[in-house]
C-alpha cells in the first residue's frame, strides 16, 4: 500500500516547467550540525517536506494531506535532534517518527509519514546513477510501526504515478549507528519526472516509530568529477600499506579540489567501522592511518574491509585485510 500512497501524495504538486528549462539534477549532503534545534524553520529551508497518508487497518486508503514544509520540532513527523551520534555523526541528527498530531491515531487508523527532498529529472541526467547515502540507527521504535528509506520517482504526466520506488526497510536496524546506500540508474523514461529521496514510517495508535538518521549525501556516480576532469585526477585513493596489517596501516590520497571530505573505513555488510576523516580538507596530498580499532575503540575483528574516500567529486573504494 505504500506505492499507492506515494502515487496520491505527490499529487498535490505544483504544476512543473517544461522539461527543456529543467536544470540537472543536483548533489545534496546535510549532516543537520548547523541547524538550530529550536528553529521551527531549520528543516524546511533546507529544502525537506512532509506528506501524510491515512490508512484503515487492512491498508485501506482513507485520505491525504500535504506537502507541508517539514516542521521543527514537535511531535509531527520530523526534528532536528542532539545527543544521539557517535564522532561521525556529531552533535546533532535528524529523527524521524509519525505525525502524531493526527488524531486518526486514536482511531486505530493506520498514519504513514514522509518526510522527502525532491527534484525534477533532466535529459542531461541519462544514462547517470545517482546514490542515495545515509547513516542511521533504530530509535523508539516499537511494532507494530514500521519504517524505511527511499528513493522513488513519480510520472507528473501519469497522474503522478509512482514508477520506480527502491527501498531499504529500516524497521528492524540495530540500536547502532550504520551506513545504508540506495541507487537508482537514470534511464530516458525518466526525464521530467520527480525524484524523491527521504523516509517514511507508519504507525498507529501513538506508539513509538523513531528512526534517526545522520550525513545524509545525495551524489552522482562519477566517471568524471563535476568538471569533466577525469576521476583519477579529481581525487586519489592509494593502496593501504601494510595490506594486510595486524596493528597499523596508513592510507594516502589525494584531491585536486578543497571541500568536504570523508574517508571510512566499512565492513563487508557495509557498516562503517571507523571514519579516518571528515570535514573540510584542502587540495593536495593527505594521508591517515587506521589502528584496526572500531569507533568505539574496539578491537575490529579479522576479515576483509572497504575503505572508502568521498568528497563532492566522487567516491573511490579499495579492500585492505585485517590479521590479528
Amino acid at each position: 500500500m505504500f506505492l499507492r500512497a506515494t502515487t496520491i501524495f505527490a499529487a498535490a504538486f505544483l504544476s512543473l516547467a517544461p522539461v527543456s528549462s529543467q536544470a540537472a539534477l543536483s548533489a545534496y549532503s546535510q549532516d543537520f550540525e548547523s541547524m538550530t534545534l529550536a528553529d521551527p524553520n531549520a528543516l524546511s529551508n533546507n529544502g525537506w517536506l512532509v506528506y501524510g497518508n491515512v490508512f484503515t487497518p487492512a491498508k485501506v486508503y482513507i485520505y491525504g494531506y500535504g506537502p507541508f514544509p517539514a516542521p521543527n520540532p514537535g511531535s509531527g513527523f520530523c526534528a532536528v535532534d542532539a545527543g544521539q551520534g557517535g564522532v561521525p555523526q556529531g552533535a546533532q541528527q535528524l529523527s524521524v517518527y509519525s505525525d502524531y498530531n493526527n488524531i486518526d491515531h486514536g482511531n486505530g487508523r493506520l498514519i504513514e509519514s514522509n518526510v522527502y527532498r525532491e527534484q525534477t529529472i533532466s535529459a542531461v541526467d541519462v544514462g547517470k546513477t545517482w546514490v542515495f547515502q545515509f547513516d542511521a540507527k533504530l530509535g523508539n521504535l516499537v511494532a507494530p510501526s514500521t519504517a524505511l528509506a527511499f528513493i522513488k520517482t513519480l510520472d507528473p504526466s501519469n497522474g503522478y504515478k509512482t514508477t520506480h520506488f527502491h527501498q531499504v526497510n529500516m524497521t528492524a536496524i540495530p540500536a547502532s549507528w550504520g551506513t545504508y546506500t540506495i541507487r537508482i540508474p537514470i534511464h530516458p523514461n525518466l526525464v521530467g519526472q520527480l525524484l524523491q529521496i527521504g523516509f517514511a514510517n507508519t504507525a498507529t495508535g501513538y506508539v513509538a516509530s523513531g528512526v534517526y538518521y545522520d550525513n545524509v549525501i545525495f551524489f552522482r556516480l562519477p566517471t568524471t568529477d563535476v568538471d569533466g576532469t577525469p576521476l583519477a585526477d579529481a581525487l586519489q585513493l592509494r593502496a593501504a600499506a601494510p595490506n594486510p596489517f595486524r596493528f597499523s596501516t596508513r592510507i594516502e590520497y589525494a584531491i585536486a579540489r578543497g571541500g568536504m571530505t570523508d574517508l571510512s573505513v566499512f565492513d563487508i555488510t557495509g557498516r562503517r567501522v571507523a571514519t579516518l576523516f571528515h570535514g573540510q580538507a584542502n587540495p593536495g596530498q593527505h594521508a591517515a592511518t587506521w589502528d584496526g580499532r572500531a569507533t568505539d575503540g574496539r578491537l575490529a575483528a579479522t576479515g576483509v574491509y572497504r575503505y572508502v574516500l568521498q568528497t563532492d567529486a566522487g567516491r573511490q573504494e579499495r579492500s585492505l585485510v585485517l590479521n590479528r
